[in-house]
């Protein structure tokens, strides 16, 4: 074999070589950029159980017992959908500390905390509500706040594990609600998917979304809301709550509801990667990464939202500084940073959630109008 025939072989054995070392590498480098997908963890939390059993309705339905049917169906649905993991504060008739409920949430890096419970009244009261941890305290609220958190004087440290938190003070209620609050606007989002589903689909009567200060809710580190099925007392939600067909029609509500929600909070995403060719050469790309202007667009980064007037000096947001505070109703939101660079903004989202804030998202304007974000990404 002459020395030019053996350049060539050996040249296309490097090649052939090559262009397998480099196949390998692109499927690894996808499949290890879609492995760290994080999963969206919801937290499924069926009220009451064990000693505790809830409020006792008509024909002598147990609160606990709908609750976790309902809860069981419900993760049964969500387990079916890619990304989304299910974690349960009880599966079975047990008593669960409304301390730990909230551990077992934190514990996971749960995106969401869903509570379930059934209503109960002297009268024949109906319909569905839905509930957050909120500041509007008023007396009826208290009320129905008092009575879920009256389950703590059953577990066997409690003075130690809510640090002198009395149930029947309307100041100790109402200083539960300010840990939550930066997570109060995607809460009341969720409640109100929810509660539509509720009175939409379920053709229930709507009590509305409401706040007050639960301490299951006060415990977790989440968007988190307090589902209010219906009247147990009732005779005839009763018999509808108490029922297979029944408890599997709230299931599905609740499960569309949750599901809803992520689809829309995924309108804000910034995080979604496609893999492109082109001319032969592949390459794993960010959608829109680079320092591209987008002329009348502001991006901010909503780091906060909640009823308190905060001064937005840096030591009120761990040291964050340019926060813009807006007044959207009865509540305040705060954005991070103003900037039509889509790079720019994405370097302070990342700023935001080394500082804590790992619920901050991106969001954009345009003529003061917030518009979704993947909207003008696309158009680019």
């Amino acid at each position: 074999m002459n020395s030019q025939l053996f350049s060539k072989i050996t040249i296309t054995t490097k090649i052939s070589f090559g262009f397998v070392f480099f196949i390998m590498f692109l499927f690894s480098s996808y499949h290890v950029l879609y492995a760290q997908e994080k999963d969206f963890v919801v937290v499924l939390d069926a009220g009451h159980g064990g000693k505790d059993p809830g409020k006792v309705g008509y024909k002598k339905v147990k609160e606990k017992d709908i609750a976790l049917k309902i809860v069981l169906q419900v993760g049964k649905l969500l387990e079916k959908n890619k990304n989304i993991k299910v974690v349960y504060t009880r599966k079975t008739d047990v008593f669960i500390d409304l301390w730990e409920r909230g551990r077992i949430a934190n514990k996971a890096d749960a995106d969401l905390f869903v509570s379930v419970h059934c209503n109960a009244h002297h009268t024949q009261a109906y319909g569905a509500e839905t509930w957050v941890l909120g500041t509007h305290a008023n007396r009826q609220n208290f009320e129905v706040a008092k009575a879920e958190n009256a389950v703590i004087l059953l577990e066997d440290d409690y003075k130690t594990n809510y640090k002198g938190f009395d149930p029947n003070s309307p100041e100790s209620v109402i200083g539960l609600t300010l840990m939550q609050e930066e997570y109060l606007d995607q809460s009341i989002q969720l409640a109100s998917i929810i509660q539509n589903g509720f009175t939409s689909n379920l053709k229930r009567k709507d009590r509305g979304v409401k706040q007050a200060g639960f301490v299951v809710l006060h415990q977790t580190y989440m968007p988190s809301v307090l589902i209010e099925t219906g009247f147990i007392t009732n005779k005839y939600e009763g018999l509808f709550l108490g029922s297979s067909q029944g408890q599997q029609k709230f299931a599905e509500s609740i499960y569309k509801g949750i599901v809803k929600y992520k689809e829309q909070l995924t309108l804000n995403s910034v995080e979604s990667t496609s893999i492109s060719v082109n001319e032969n050469k592949t390459q794993a790309t960010s959608v829109a990464t680079s320092a591209e202007d987008y002329g009348d667009i502001e991006f901010k980064v909503q780091i906060a939202s909640g009823s308190r007037k905060l001064d937005t000096k840096p030591y009120n947001f761990k040291g964050l500084k340019n926060v813009e505070r807006i007044k959207v109703g009865n509540s305040y939101k705060y954005y991070l940073g103003k900037t039509s660079n889509y790079s720019q903004i994405k370097d302070l989202h990342q700023l935001a959630k080394s500082k804590g804030y790992t619920s901050a998202f991106i969001v954009a304007f345009k003529n003061g109008k917030k518009i979704p974000v993947n909207q003008v990404l696309k158009k680019s």
